[in-house]
């Protein structure tokens, strides 16, 4: 099933269902009228959009638009962003010159990320001074049911509601320094924008393996192909260890977003991965190629995002049909 949140009067949208194939829709405002009341009696409110979207696949529906979509749930209770892939953070952690921890290939790493205002995934991203350092991080997510406090990695994964993908929007030039204060992240965590869909994990197949999700993230900036990394791949801490590390100390209620962290794979050889260009699959953020090149000349020499650029998230199934829609955003200077 598929599930999304289209533009209403109230902020939070109107919860519509729509086809595997994203071009139709049927709205279910006469079973439940938005996605966070949903997730909040699931149990109840399923059975009933499933049918919906029985109705949809037998050819009913009104025409779907990407554009119509806010993020599927347009503000939420919370918004936990993990760093699964520990080859990101050894990578930006070397941009600044800190050493990676043992621990982090233990122990998830986390932030509590703003949750109150998300964009939409067609919305511009405003920038009010480039010399913060604008950059993408493409991430896969999930969105949870209640999970009670002190749950099991193996019982999290049956929390485990919906998967959509993330733009999460970072300015790595405020960074080191709100890192530094001992706290953070705060003022370079903008607002995040999430996929136009949000699915059930059935509709994943064989992709979806309980805790990972085997598909390339693609990321194409400013019209070239920039990532192409399997969010299957070198993921050290899966989704339910994720949602446990959330939950020790606190209960996570309905409608909790988790975050991969940013999607990255090392190369074949086991060494940092290499651009498309050069056959790799390239990266899911900025930030990662200019350590590379970093690494490789001593010095970064791909520029953050500008007003104008423009960066597109997306995954396709097996078959090459999109599976959330597509994370579409330009750059708006804020004056």
């Amino acid at each position: 099933m598929k599930l999304a949140s289209v533009r209403g009067t109230g902020r939070d949208g109107r919860l519509v269902v729509v086809s595997r194939d994203l071009q139709r829709m049927l709205p279910a405002e006469h079973i439940v009228a938005t996605l966070q009341a949903a997730l909040d009696d699931w149990s109840r409110h399923e059975p009933a959009l499933r049918a919906l979207a029985m109705k949809l696949e037998a050819g009913d529906g009104a025409p779907f638009y990407q554009q119509q979509c806010l993020s599927p749930l347009p503000r939420a209770y919370q918004w936990a962003d993990g760093s699964a892939y520990v080859n990101h953070v050894e990578l930006v952690r070397k941009a600044r010159n800190a050493e990676l921890p043992a621990s982090f290939w233990t122990d998830p790493l986390m932030y509590q990320g703003g949750s109150d205002t998300f964009l939409a995934p067609t919305e511009e991203i405003p920038l009010a001074d480039e010399s913060w350092g604008l950059d993408f991080e493409a991430e896969v997510a999930v969105i949870t049911g209640d999970v009670a406090v002190g749950t099991a990695p193996a019982d999290a994964g049956r929390s485990i509601r919906l998967l959509l993908l993330v733009n999460d929007v970072s300015l790595r030039n405020l960074i080191p320094s709100e890192l530094a204060k001992g706290f953070g992240f705060f003022q370079s965590k903008p607002s995040s924008a999430f996929s136009p869909i949000a699915v059930t994990p059935d509709e994943l197949g064989e992709a979806w393996d309980g805790g990972r999700l085997h598909r390339p993230l693609e990321v194409d900036y400013n019209g070239r192909a920039f990532g192409r990394a399997n969010a299957g791949i070198d993921m050290t801490f899966d989704f339910p260890t994720l949602i446990a590390h959330a939950a020790k100390t606190r209960a996570l209620c309905a409608g909790s977003i988790v975050g991969s962290g940013t999607v990255s794979n090392r190369d074949a050889n086991g060494g940092p991965g290499k651009p498309i260009a050069e056959g790799g699959v390239g990266y899911s953020c900025i930030a990662e190629q200019r350590t590379i090149e970093t690494l490789r000349t001593g010095s970064p020499q791909t520029p953050f995002m500008k007003a104008g650029d423009h960066v597109c998230i997306q995954m396709q199934d097996a078959r090459g049909r999109s599976i959330f829609g597509a994370i579409d955003q330009r750059v708006k200077a804020r004056a």
